[in-house]
């Protein structure tokens, strides 16, 4: 069973997990310059590295479409550079999930492959994919949707121990984003711990740092640049959350209840 998950952040990292463990073979498509900022527990990483591993799982960058089965042949995740997912049309894959979460579908069609699936709102089970998976914390994280829609976006980050947007690291303007602390460092509120060229970020909340761009990553503004965990738990930085594991198991099942065999 193969399936083109469309990118790979850390939401995507955790479908691509929880499929990669139930047997399917997993190509993952990404942007040239990922944004992801909880990059330890991301496959996008492979982009700038080579190939990353996410608890214990590997993927490999491939050049081209002729290397993906090379990887996947070899018990990896394949991540190709693909921003408009054109391999779809080379690969053939039983299973297409747009895990972008860019809120609206971005060019995700129902006919793309004989399951299409959509993460977060901006898709229509029914309409663009046969369905819909939940992304919004809450009682209905993780829900499928075979008809109508995810819940719209609020712009409000989940509640993580009493913290919601003030645990949100955002780019104060347009510039090269330059971090001082790194992943798992414990930071507190009021330090500052990235600078947009000359101009400094001040931490809203104490905690471990879970997530930041990487050194010289271009941002704009208000561009959501790091994440702070005010639960202070290390290894929280290095395996997947809760929500991606909630999300996975609803792509999961969506796929298992959707295709043919």
């Amino acid at each position: 069973m193969l399936a083109v998950i469309k990118g790979a952040g850390d939401i995507a990292s955790g479908i691509a997990l929880r499929l990669h463990r139930a047997n399917f073979k997993i190509v993952m498509t990404e942007i040239d310059a990922p944004t992801a900022i909880r990059r330890t527990v991301c496959f996008s990483e492979a982009v700038y590295k080579g190939e990353a591993v996410v608890e214990n799982v590997k993927a490999v960058l491939a050049d081209n479409t002729d290397k993906v089965a090379d990887i996947i042949s070899n018990g990896d995740i394949a991540v190709i550079v693909d921003e408009r997912a054109s391999c779809i049309r080379e690969l053939k894959p039983d299973f297409v999930i747009d895990a972008i979460l860019a809120k609206k579908n971005l060019g995700t069609d129902i006919d793309d492959a004989d399951v299409v699936i959509g993460v977060g709102p901006g898709f229509t089970a029914g309409e663009d994919c046969h369905a819909v998976v939940e992304t919004k914390r809450g009682h209905y994280l993780g829900r499928v949707y075979y008809e109508g829609r995810a819940i719209e976006n609020t712009g409000i980050p989940g509640d993580i121990d009493g913290h919601s947007a003030d645990r949100i690291i955002r780019s104060p303007e347009y510039g090269v984003f330059n971090p001082i602390y790194e992943i798992g460092d414990e930071v507190k509120e009021g330090e500052v711990v990235a600078c947009v060229d000359s101009t400094p970020i001040v931490c809203n909340v104490s905690g471990i740092l879970r997530g930041i761009l990487p050194k010289g990553t271009l941002v704009s503004t208000n561009m959501k640049s790091g994440d702070v965990d005010p639960r202070c738990k290390k290894e929280h930085c290095y395996t997947v959350s809760d929500k991606a594991l909630a999300v996975g198991g609803g792509v999961l099942e969506a796929c298992l209840h959707l295709h043919t065999y």
